[in-house]
Order: structure tokens, then sequence, then C-alpha cells
């Protein structure tokens, strides 16, 4: 994933209260981003996540604080932007909630000059965490890919490793994509080394 960068951002306002809406989505202007989205219900914050594909996503602290932890959490869960939760004063409790939740920051009305720090830091941070999560799971293929080879061939890790390194290098390919052949064949494979049709 490319670290996005924050100039005129698409951003999701979701929980806040009517009287709030306007004051917030005011200080997102001004830092020049765009409001896409507000007054979102729980039932209806994964659609409009997928739809609109915000950038990022500001959740108050309304009336209900455990409304803003759902709405965090589905949008935490969809991984389509990072979370950002809002609060009107202090809450330890809730931020402790919403970082299990899925949050990548937190800020106040108190620190509005720094909203656009935190903006940045999290959208960095957000990039870091899908690069991260990519990352294993193309470990996971390869590792994956040599255990088929090891036991097909029954040879060692070090040697499966070297057939999907050589293989690649023949063929000018990706040692993940050589692996990712591997995982996707091997259904297709006789059980044993030498079966017969």
């Amino acid at each position: 994933m490319r670290y996005r960068e924050t100039e005129h951002l698409r951003v999701l306002i979701a929980n806040e209260p009517q009287d709030r809406l306007a004051v917030v989505a005011a200080i997102i202007a001004a830092l020049g981003h765009e409001v896409i989205a507000r007054e979102i219900q729980i039932e209806d914050v994964g659609a409009v996540t997928e739809k609109e594909r915000p950038d990022v996503a500001l959740v108050g602290l309304g009336a209900s604080s455990e409304h803003a932890l759902c709405l965090i959490e589905r949008i935490a869960r969809a991984a389509a932007c990072p979370v950002i939760a809002l609060s009107h004063a202090p809450d330890p409790d809730f931020v402790r909630e919403a970082s299990k939740r899925g949050v990548f920051a937190y800020i106040t009305d108190a620190d509005t000059e720094h909203w656009q720090s935190a903006i940045d830091i999290v959208l960095r941070r957000f990039t870091e965490y899908h690069d991260l999560e990519a990352a294993f799971g193309r470990r996971a293929i390869t590792e994956r890919a040599k255990g088929i080879l090891m036991e097909r061939h029954s040879i060692d890790d070090a040697a499966a490793y070297n057939l999907i390194r050589d293989h690649a290098r023949q063929r000018n390919r990706k040692v993940f994509d050589v692996a990712a052949a591997v995982v996707d064949g091997h259904r297709l494979l006789p059980k044993h080394p030498h079966a017969s049709r």
C-alpha cells in the first residue's frame, strides 16, 4: 500500500451530534479536506465506507459510547481506512475501548491545531500496517510452498527454498510468484511423487 499524501483527503465523519457536525466539518474543511459522509448509522457504515472509499474516518463520541465503538469496529474491520476517535473532552475509558476496536489515533476539541499532524501520522502508520500485513501474507505463502516441495521431493527446508529461488531466477520471476504458483497448483499434483494417472 502506498502512503497517501495528506492534501485534500476524503474524510468520513460518524456519530457526531447534529450541533457538532457543522463544527467538525468546518475544521476538516479548513484543513483543506472534503467531508464525504456524515451521520452514519451502524448498519450503514460498511456500505458507506465501501461506496465512498474515504481516506480517513473520524468517529466522534456522541450520546452513546457503545454506538461509537461499534462504528469504529465496523470501519476498522473493513480495513478501508484508518479510524481516528474524536472526543470533545478527555475520556480515558472510551479511548481504552476504542484502542481495542482498532483506532489509530485519538484527538479532542482542545487540540484542533494538531488534527492535521494526527492525520499525517495516522495515514503513515496505516500504510506501514498494511505493508507489514502484506509481507506476512507473502511469507506465509512462501512457507506453504516450501512445505509442499519438502513433502513431494523429500528434501529439507533450505533445499525447498533453493528450488523456488532458482526457478524464479531462471524465469525472471519473483520468488513470491513462484511460491504462489506452487501453492495454487499443488492440489492438481498426485498425492505421492510417483503416482500414476
